[in-house]
């Protein structure tokens, strides 16, 4: 672990959810606003440290809760087949647990499907949550359109299962894995990079990637699911997304914008697949810009 990620764990607590420990970071608004709180929800391989850069200015007026996906960061991470359905629960059940009755909804990457779901799950009937707006960052929300990685391709191809740790990505290929998802352009601390691939290892999570990189045949299967709710359900919609990104080319928010004309997108220009490590200032704006328009 590092410096950051160890004053990232210490900010945060573990709740029983769906089954599993959750690890969360409840941050209070700074002052009274009035404004919804805001449940960010993270992406494959990563955890929630990947928004401690802007977590606290997130939070300058809004509550802010955080949370690690089951199987990812420093929650619980069990041999078991993970599903998208599975993290939704999760993210129900933290609502419920919080009191949350309304919120707003910030999604990366794997995030984006797990929001997908919740939004589905509303439009049923099945979620009660009311979702004021949302905001979602770089994710392969039209597969079809993803340009997967090496890395990504081969975890998929091995069985679903957990492998030996010795037999594991080893941590300095999984970082470099990481770092050709950022843009050529983009400076990141690799402090900051190595905090997120220790969130990855930690008990052994790297041993684990053949089960959770699983969502992506589950969005494949049931892309008309997810994305159809990222398209059709009535909460205003915010897009903020890496231009550079390699997997999740910038073309899909030209795709989105055809199915919700409705949509704001607002594109970073040199920055590529993790934005809020790349150029945290310019996704702050863009992301709190976001959240204050008026609908």
């Amino acid at each position: 672990m590092t410096a950051a990620t160890d004053r990232w764990e210490r900010r945060g607590a573990t709740l029983h959810l769906a089954g599993y420990d959750v690890f969360v970071v409840d941050l209070a608004a700074r002052s009274e606003s009035g404004r919804e709180p805001l449940l960010v929800i993270h992406g494959f391989p990563t955890s929630s440290f990947d928004f401690h850069l802007v977590a606290d200015d997130l939070a300058v007026d809004r509550r802010v809760v955080l949370f690690d996906l089951v199987g990812y960061g420093l929650s619980e991470k069990p041999d078991i087949a993970h599903t998208v359905d599975l993290q939704a629960e999760v993210a129900v059940e933290l609502a419920a647990s919080l009191g949350l009755d309304r919120l707003a909804l910030l999604t990366h990457d794997y995030g984006d499907t797990v929001g997908g779901e919740l939004l589905a799950r509303q439009m049923e009937g099945r979620w009660s949550v009311e979702v004021t707006r949302r905001v979602l960052a770089n994710g392969s929300i039209y597969l079809a359109m993803a340009q997967l990685s090496t890395a990504q391709q081969l975890l998929l191809a091995m069985p679903d299962q957990r492998i030996p740790d010795h037999a594991a990505l080893d941590p300095d290929l999984l970082a470099k894995g990481l770092q050709a998802t950022f843009s050529p352009d983009a400076t990141v601390d690799p402090e900051e990079l190595a905090g997120a691939v220790a969130m990855v290892t930690r008990n052994g999570g790297q041993s684990l990637l053949p089960r959770t990189i699983r969502y992506i045949e589950e969005r494949r299967r049931s892309e008309d699911r997810f994305t159809g709710a990222i398209e059709h359900h009535p909460s205003p919609l915010d897009v903020v997304w890496g231009t550079d990104d390699p997997i999740a080319v910038v073309g899909m928010t030209d795709r989105l914008r055809q199915a919700r004309p409705d949509a704001t997108v607002t594109l970073l220009d040199g920055v590529g697949h993790f934005p809020m490590l790349e150029a945290p200032d310019r996704f702050l704006g863009a992301v709190l810009t976001a959240l204050d328009r008026r609908s």
